[in-house]
């Protein structure tokens, strides 16, 4: 049985370490005894799930490697990295308010595996990077520290999580997969591993490459919510429905016999803001590692552009919030809000970049009294949080939905109006139709919404 240790137990480094685990890998995930996530080493020992919200088959599939096949085991000891036939990281690589990598962890963690990894192994950096970091950061670190030479004595690639919250496992087993290795050997290497777990084609490619697919994947998808924002933005000024504009725009159909000419056209969904670990920090990534590396230097403007654009939608939210208490002819100073969810994303625990964090703190700065509601966020820092719907309503003067939990789908004007002091509603996922609410006396806004 091959030895794997995946380091770091988070959104990515769990489900993978599980699967590995589940195809008959022996599995040791590593995971510092920190404050903030080193409970997740004794939940992971009992076979229980430390993910919240949806994540279909992960709760039966840790249960199930863990208790039964007694493949999967969690420590914070690093010094069973010299056991190790495969090593994965999986650590987080954030930007710093300069937008630069702060790569901390990452270079920590490749020290230790430079200074234990056995002749042979492979090593897998999972966790996305800057174009670049593979082959001018960590290979340097790992030789050095090892004594050894990177695709001689061992083996070393990136390959890139495609993961996204509710949707772990699938992701990382039905999805295609893009392998890179600092030379063909490596490559190879990692194709054979990730073949026991990927049941959707293996791109094989070089390590910058792959690198740099990663951060182009999220930053055109980060370009194409910006998109949707903007023409809600002008939606809204010219008094129209946003959503009814997608819908017909997308009624082009996709016509794969001439791709040339293929009319199909996909209009993202506009909405209160980007968050989760990838997208607002991947562009930056990007332009960080061509500023640093390339040949000559390259402004990407519609990239960067964007990401301004979605870093903005939360004080938009605030400036909804704003207007709609204008309407009553009130201000929001000392008013009483209620924000509708916490996590980045609906139906998870996931407050990485959350943009109701931001919201949140703009209203506060306004002078409001504001309590936040969610369904799965237990608790956060510095946030006046709560679980109780009922509480979190009871009183309040304006509710703003951020995140669209499924919770949150079924509340009715009724239900809205019986808790609520004041019937201000603002809606930042097109949860709730406004035609409905402002029938009923509510005081309405919504990101792409036109009031007239």
């Amino acid at each position: 049985m091959k030895k794997l240790a995946v380091i770091g137990m988070g959104y990515v480094g769990i489900p993978a370490a599980a699967l590995f685990a589940d195809a008959g890998f022996d599995v040791t995930g590593l995971q510092r005894r920190s404050r903030r996530s080193g409970w997740k080493i004794d939940l992971l020992n009992k076979g229980r799930n430390p993910i919240g919200g949806h994540e279909p088959g992960l709760a039966e599939l840790i249960e199930r490697v863990v208790k039964e096949k007694k493949t999967f085991r969690v420590t914070d000891d690093f010094s069973v990295l010299s056991e190790m036939d495969y090593i994965l990281i999986d650590v987080q690589t954030p930007t710093d308010e300069n937008h630069i990598p702060r790569y901390v962890s990452l270079r920590e963690v490749c020290v230790k595996v430079g200074e234990l990894i056995k002749k042979g192994a492979l090593v897998v950096i999972e966790s996305t990077c800057a174009p670049g970091t593979t082959d001018y950061i960590v290979k340097p670190i790992l030789e050095e520290t090892s004594g050894m030479k990177a695709g001689e004595d061992f083996h070393l690639a990136f390959s890139y999580e495609r993961v996204m919250v509710g949707r772990l496992l699938h992701n990382i087993t039905d999805l295609p997969r893009i392998v890179g290795g600092i030379n063909e050997e490596s490559t190879q290497k990692a194709l054979e591993l990730y073949r026991n777990i990927v049941n959707a084609p293996l791109y094989p490619t070089d390590v910058l490459t792959a690198e740099v697919s990663k951060t182009v994947e999220s930053s055109c998808r980060d370009v194409n919510i910006a998109f949707a924002n903007e023409v809600a933005l002008m939606c809204e000024s010219l008094g129209i429905d946003v959503y009814e504009v997608r819908g017909l725009v997308n009624t082009l159909p996709n016509d794969p016999s001439n791709p040339a000419a293929n009319p199909v056209r996909n209009m993202h969904f506009p909405g209160a803001g980007v968050g989760g670990h990838c997208l607002p920090k991947d562009s930056w990534l990007l332009k960080w590692g061509v500023d640093s590396f390339g040949k000559f230097k390259v402004e990407p403007n519609v990239i960067m552009s964007s990401r301004h654009i979605n870093d903005s939608m939360p004080e938009h939210i605030v400036e909804l919030v704003r207007d709609a208490f204008n309407g009553q002819e009130m201000a929001v100073k000392n008013k009483k809000i209620c924000i509708l969810g916490f996590a980045f994303l609906e139906n998870s625990d996931d407050t990485r970049n959350t943009p109701a964090l931001l919201v949140y703190k703009r209203l506060r700065e306004l002078g409001a009294d504001v309590v936040v509601h969610d369904v799965y966020v237990k608790e956060y820092k510095g946030v006046n949080l709560t679980n109780d719907l009922d509480a979190a309503l009871k009183g309040r003067n304006c509710a703003v939905l951020v995140t669209a939990h499924d919770e949150y789908r079924s509340l009715s004007p009724e239900y809205f109006k019986s808790q609520m002091q004041t019937p201000i509603l603002i809606d930042g996922r097109n949860v709730y139709g406004g035609a409905v609410f402002r029938e009923q006396g509510f005081e309405f806004r919504g990101v792409g919404k036109g009031k007239c």
